[in-house]
């Protein structure tokens, strides 16, 4: 005989796919029950907001914990990195949020991104408006 017959190794699969079909459901993932305490030692950080208009000029806006702009300042593209550097030394943990206008070419915004990326400017996101 020189075929390889392979029709018992499908009824094994075939049954081993039901098992494990019909036990999968029956498995629980482990509970963890987590510690809980009455404050949180770390407050949220507000991010750094850098904002483009539509006609390329940046700012930088600084939020409280209650969301009230604390900080706003307009910058030039070449001095944007170290100004987020100098906010960021007391948290460098300190996320940094790009907000642009609609009317904002992407790669206005993809300029921002890429010259903070070279500064080694860490915890780069976009800020968006949710859709209703």
């Amino acid at each position: 005989m020189h075929e390889i017959n392979i029709v018992p190794y499908v009824d094994v699969m075939l049954v081993l796919l039901v098992i494990f079909m019909v036990t999968a459901p029956l498995v629980t993932p482990g509970v963890i029950d987590l510690p809980s305490v009455s404050k949180a030692s770390n407050a949220p950080l507000s991010p750094l907001e850098v904002v483009v208009q539509a006609d390329h000029s940046i700012t930088i806006r600084s939020r409280d914990a209650r969301g009230a702009i604390t900080d706003e300042r307009r910058v030039q593209r070449g001095e944007l990195a170290g100004v987020i550097r100098e906010r960021q030394k007391k948290n460098p943990q300190q996320p940094v949020l790009i907000a642009a206008d609609k009317d904002v070419r992407y790669e206005a915004v993809l300029q921002v991104m890429d010259e903070l990326h070279k500064q080694q400017v860490r915890r780069v996101g976009l800020l968006v408006k949710p859709a209703r």
